[in-house]
């Protein structure tokens, strides 16, 4: 378990940098922009690493047995997650309507596997990725995040649609062989 409280300190304090712009604009004074960005990089990456490694080493302690409808709401709920995460990186719409799809996906992904597992590492993990998606989304707001106003085609849509349909299922076919979980 300290392995992974231990990349989820790494990866969030990294993520956490944004909230403190006066360390942020002396770290890229310092480092330039591209070696800002390549530091915080390989500081996220180690982080998640360490998360992998301790999820995968922990020892399950049940705190609660999920009902078997929760597994299968999680299913559901993943589908939109993967396109909020294709509209984060796809100029689309949805960005008029949300200053943040990426969070929104965090958000829905955290909430889903909060439901469907309930041993403690599980709450651990997925209950700080929630608190985290929540409280930067409130953060940026308060630092002036705003929606787009580009109307983009609708072809941009259908593209981030088709783009987080193929990611779903891609990663529903290789969830056990990724992460030791079957999801059915």
């Amino acid at each position: 378990m300290t392995t992974l409280l231990l990349g989820l300190v790494i990866f969030f304090g990294i993520h956490l940098l944004p909230v403190y712009p006066n360390v942020r604009g002396r770290l890229l004074e310092r480092f330039g922009e591209n070696g800002y960005k390549g530091i915080f990089a390989l500081i996220a990456m180690l982080g998640l690493i360490l998360i992998v490694i301790g999820m995968g080493r922990r020892q399950v302690v049940p705190v609660w047995e999920p009902p078997v409808f929760l597994d299968h709401l999680a299913i559901v709920v993943m589908l939109p997650v993967f396109i909020f995460l294709a509209a984060t990186y796809i100029p689309c719409n949805m960005k008029r309507f949300t200053r943040h799809p990426m969070l929104w996906g965090v958000t829905f992904w955290a909430s889903a596997h909060l439901l469907a597992n309930g041993d403690l590492g599980s709450i651990i993990l997925f209950g700080s990725f929630l608190a985290y998606s929540l409280f930067d989304m409130w953060s940026a707001n308060r630092r002036g995040a705003e929606k787009s106003i580009t109307v983009r085609p609708v072809i941009y849509d259908a593209l981030v649609a088709a783009i987080g349909i193929i990611a779903y299922v891609i990663f529903f076919l290789l969830h056990p062989y990724m992460f030791g979980v079957s999801i059915i």
